[in-house]
Order: C-alpha cells, then structure tokens, then sequence
C-alpha cells in the first residue's frame, strides 16, 4: 500500500462514490458541526434554528451551551425529521466529561481536572 492518497479513498481503502458524497473539502458525510456557546442565559428556540439552518439534511448537530436552552428549543430539537440535533446543557457536558474521562488526553485532563472521592459501602 503506498502512503499516496487519491481524492475518493481513505487510508487506500476506495469509497464507493454511491455510498457517500465528499463536499469541497473532502470530508464524507454525514459531518459533525458543533456550536459552544459559554453563556448564563438560555438558547431560545430561534437560536437553535440560526444553527439548524447551517446543517445539511445529512449533517449531524451538536449544540453545547452552558445556561442551557428553553423548553421551546429542546421540543424543537427533538421534532427534526430532517436533521439530527444533540443538545448540550452544563450538566450533561460534566456527565459525559465524567463518563469518557478515562479515555481523554492527559493535556486535555488538565483542563477540568477531576479527584477520585472514596467512601465506605453498608455492608451488603
């Protein structure tokens, strides 16, 4: 295998042109597009669409946003048809920052840092 890349393959394994486009800059669909927004206030519903409006009906969205977002936006992200949209609010960012800390980088850890706490179980 030759360390040459053709535009239409990744790692010299050819894509079938129909099974997945590749938009001008050669990224396949479906693409990740990620709006963090550091802010007290929440997302209203015409937020969310000022992102939606960036995502391809195959795109998939990811929305983070520290004050969260109205119950207006959330029912809006949860009646896509077309478009897959993923809120995220403060808490779930810590629960997955929880979850997936184990498997992120060292550099990254030091970003928001996080201490065992152990405690004594009642015996069972």
């Amino acid at each position: 295998m030759s360390d040459r890349h053709e535009p239409g393959t990744l790692i010299g394994i050819v894509r079938n042109p129909h099974l997945a486009h590749t938009d001008p800059l050669g990224t396949p669909a479906p693409r990740i597009k990620v709006q963090v927004k550091r802010r007290a206030d929440k997302i209203n519903a015409e937020g969310l669409r000022s992102f939606m409006a960036v995502l391809g009906d195959q795109d998939v969205g990811i929305f983070v946003s520290t004050g969260g977002f109205t119950s207006e936006a959330e029912s809006e992200a949860r009646t896509q048809e077309r478009r897959t949209v993923t809120l995220v609010d403060l808490e779930k960012l810590f629960d997955l920052w929880v979850l997936h800390y184990e498997k992120v980088a060292e550099t990254d850890k030091r970003l928001l840092p996080l201490k065992s706490v152990y405690y004594l179980a009642p015996a069972e």
